[in-house]
């Protein structure tokens, strides 16, 4: 009589290790397969592109070639004229040396192993677009490049979606909610705040920069009305998922009123985050109402105790972000002078700003609800 039926000792572990196996390697197969098709379609895109340019074909040739291609391959999908212009746009868009030169320029980071190899850079500002496919490319699926493509206009701002898909794994919809919140335009230096270049190795305070948005959109959090912080740190904990997605690249949660203790007496942050590229703690405190300087003081103080109390030995200086519904850079600046931690000062953004253009010319609850009273006088 065979055991295989009853009970086996570790067969539960050894049943666990076969489903993570199995399903390594259909993710493994994926990206493989993934990697190919791009390929593919950089091919042929290439191919289209350099006929039209030696032999003068015009568009035509497309709506000629799908119907050859799609009679010799029935019911393989791809090869429509629509998606035979995709891949023409996809070439065009990636091949040409000056675009890599400019996205390098403009994202640092281009260069310190984020999914660039500086030989393949170097080689496609170089001019040698042919030769070779940057491997950030077939990182991606073919369905997140359409969506970079058509809703991400700059060279740079492509660069930034594709890393962060590449690295992160993102769906979608997670991509495009992204490009619609206008991540890339948010991640820039300008209307940044904070003293890292002061108080950081050079190394360092360029990757925190990066690290750091001007301003964060939550959006998300659905809050129509005042709320109290400790509402609004609760709500970001609801929807912890979709603030790690906005706060960007390699931030990991730790805790919210994280307890630090100096003596008798007991201090609490109000989120505490890892971030695992820059490899130091980041200290986040919310703040209903603009910044105050006394806020950088508060934030200075808890920077200090991370670092005694909580900070690795390997770890590089704790790092702290107040985050505030308005700022006055100036007032930041001075705020920032003194201070030996380095902290950075952001806004976030509950709703959508109204348009610069429709300001003051809409009108207000107020107006709206005379006027409402007013028309309903009018039927009685």
């Amino acid at each position: 009589m065979s055991k295989a039926s009853g009970p086996l000792t570790g067969y539960g572990a050894f049943l666990g290790e076969i489903k993570q196996r199995i399903a390594a390697a259909r993710v493994s197969a994926a990206r493989a397969v993934n990697h190919e098709l791009v390929r593919l379609y950089w091919d042929i895109g290439r191919g289209i592109a350099e006929k039209q340019v030696q032999l003068g074909w015009g568009q035509a040739v497309i709506e000629r070639l799908a119907g050859d291609l799609q009679r010799a391959f029935p019911g393989t999908t791809g090869f429509s004229a629509r998606n035979l212009r995709n891949m023409k746009q996809f070439y065009d868009a990636y091949s040409l040396p000056s675009i890599w030169q400019r996205a390098v320029a403009k994202s640092r980071a281009v260069n310190r192993g984020t999914g660039f190899r500086q030989q393949a850079v170097a080689k496609m500002a170089a001019g040698k677009p042919a030769e070779l496919l940057p491997p950030v490319l077939t990182q991606v699926p073919w369905g997140h490049h359409l969506q970079i493509l058509n809703k991400a206009g700059s060279a740079p701002a492509r660069l930034h979606y594709l890393r962060a898909t590449a690295q992160f794994g993102w769906s979608r919809n997670v991509l495009l909610n992204q490009i619609k919140a206008r991540s890339y335009e948010r991640s820039l230096k300008d209307g940044k705040a904070h003293n890292f270049p002061a108080v950081l190795p050079e190394h360092l305070a360029e990757q925190a920069e990066e690290a750091l948005k001007s301003s964060y959109n939550l959006e998300f959090l659905g809050i129509r009305r005042a709320v109290k912080e400790r509402e609004l740190e609760d709500r970001l904990i609801d929807r912890l998922r979709e603030f790690i997605l906005e706060l960007g690249y390699g931030f990991c949660y730790i805790g919210r009123q994280y307890r630090l203790a100096l003596g008798a007496n007991e201090y609490f942050i109000d989120l505490l985050f890892y971030h695992r590229f820059l490899k130091a703690l980041v200290a986040m405190e919310l703040k209903l109402g603009a910044f105050e300087p006394e806020f950088a003081g508060k934030m200075d103080f808890y920077l200090n105790l991370l670092n005694e109390k909580e900070r690795a030995p390997d770890d590089n200086p704790s790092i702290g972000i107040i985050l505030c519904a308005e700022k006055d850079d100036v007032v930041v600046e001075f705020s920032l002078k003194s201070k030996t931690n380095p902290i950075g000062v952001a806004r976030y953004e509950l709703t959508d700003k109204l348009p610069r253009e429709l300001k003051g010319k809409l009108p207000s609850e107020q107006e709206l609800r005379r006027a409402l009273l007013a028309d309903l006088a009018k039927d009685l």
